[in-house]
């Protein structure tokens, strides 16, 4: 069942809406899960003895599975219902999330993050392609907006809300309590997402010829580099804000879920202004401006000596505001860059890329960061200079993603 077979709507239907709003908690629950480790960094430092290594592992192996999984689901997901296939991946994810909650050490937290990334990476793919199956061209823009904010949604609910109760109940305390939500979610999308099988109307050949078809196309691969610029130019600076900003000024995780919370909130009303812009003006355009900023913030969150609290928030929340922002214009031009046939393995293989781009940012970092003698973390201007450089190609690269116009 397809929702919308008017494409001279510019409204959602109510349908449309009860849709975006399961897919935006389905993002909500595995975007807060992942960043969620972030924050709580120096807090599981401290009580697993981690070192800056073992965390950089623990943040990135949940970005890897869910690379692995990804792109191999870019052989099989334009021949399944994306229903089915959500409904098991993201029921997979809700245990493994559990999971986490229950690690005791570096080791057992370790697996259980690899398996939560391994289903919620999975699940945040197949969600992506179902925008590009459920929504016309007109609408793309402000449902990936409205998806993509599931990232601030998670700024401003998710990590304040996950930080306070790490210090009131422990750090299993925030898991425990993202597991529950993410059963009550598939309950949900279970009861309201329609079927999505259109694409099984196609003809098919063998799943390794078509993935081969999309993979050796020229401009699917710049678009498959532009990805991950674009994402190791975010999350190498993001992987180790919270944690550097912690350490430098000794806040409490109180005071850094404020912090969160207060650029959540920006992040929020921006990005989905930044959905319906991108229906009307150049996406390419709206793209670069973005981008731009979030290169300049980059190099300005990285700089940090010891500061106030409010200064720091204003800083933070025009990094994530530009870095989320700019996701907004470039998942969509990704979306209409190929036909629904392909559009599973494109978005699949896609997907991936992004995913290992966010395992290998952290593993960067680490490796240029040194632990001094008070337990702070220095070199972070160095990742800020890496991350611009990374974020200054994807601008550049931006300019392959040529649209197909009516998919």
């Amino acid at each position: 069942m397809h929702p919308n077979r008017n494409r001279g709507s510019t409204g959602f239907t109510a349908i449309e809406k009860l849709i975006l709003i399961v897919l935006v908690m389905i993002q909500f629950t595995q975007i807060a899960t992942f960043i969620m480790i972030m924050p709580l960094g120096d807090r599981l430092r401290r009580e697993l003895s981690l070192t800056p290594s073992q965390f950089g592992s623990v943040v990135a192996c949940y970005a890897w599975a869910a690379s692995l999984t990804s792109l191999a689901s870019g052989f099989v997901v334009d021949r399944l219902d994306r229903k089915h296939l959500l409904l098991v991946v993201y029921g997979g994810f809700a245990l493994s999330t559990l999971a986490c909650g229950l690690a005791s050490g570096f080791g057992m937290l370790l697996v259980a993050r690899t398996l939560a990334g391994a289903f919620g990476g999975l699940a945040a793919s197949v969600v992506m392609i179902g925008v590009g199956d459920l929504f016309t061209n007109d609408k793309r823009g402000r449902a990936t907006g409205l998806v993509m904010s599931a990232f601030a949604i998670a700024s401003i609910l998710g990590l304040p809300t996950g930080l306070m109760l790490a210090e009131f109940f422990g750090r299993s305390a925030p898991f425990f309590a993202f597991g529950a939500l993410s059963i009550a979610v598939w309950f949900l999308a279970f009861f309201i997402l329609p079927s999505i099988q259109d694409h099984l109307a196609h003809p098919r050949h063998h799943p390794i010829g078509e993935f081969m078809a999309v993979v050796r196309v020229k401009r699917h691969l710049m678009a498959f580099l532009f990805s991950f610029f674009l994402i190791i130019g975010t999350f190498m600076v993001a992987s180790f804000l919270g944690p550097v900003l912690v350490s430098m000024n000794h806040w409490s995780e109180r005071q850094l879920a404020m912090v969160y919370f207060v650029a959540g909130i920006s992040t929020f009303i921006v990005t989905n202004m930044v959905g319906r812009w991108a229906d009307r003006i150049s996406r390419l355009v709206l793209f670069r401006l973005l981008a731009s900023g979030a290169v300049v913030m980059a190099l300005v969150v990285s700089r940090f000596t010891p500061t106030s609290l409010w200064l720091a928030t204003v800083a933070t929340s025009g990094f994530m505001v530009c870095a989320a922002a700019r996701m907004v214009p470039a998942q969509a031009m990704l979306l209409t860059m190929v036909s629904q046939n392909i559009r599973g393995a494109f978005m699949s293989v896609n997907t991936s890329v992004q995913q290992f781009a966010t395992g290998v940012a952290p593993m960067i970092a680490s490796g240029l960061l040194v632990e001094n003698a008070d337990g702070g973390l220095d070199g972070f201007s160095l990742v800020g200079l890496f991350s611009a450089l990374s974020g200054g190609i994807s601008i550049l690269l931006a300019g392959f993603l040529k649209s197909t116009e009516g998919n």
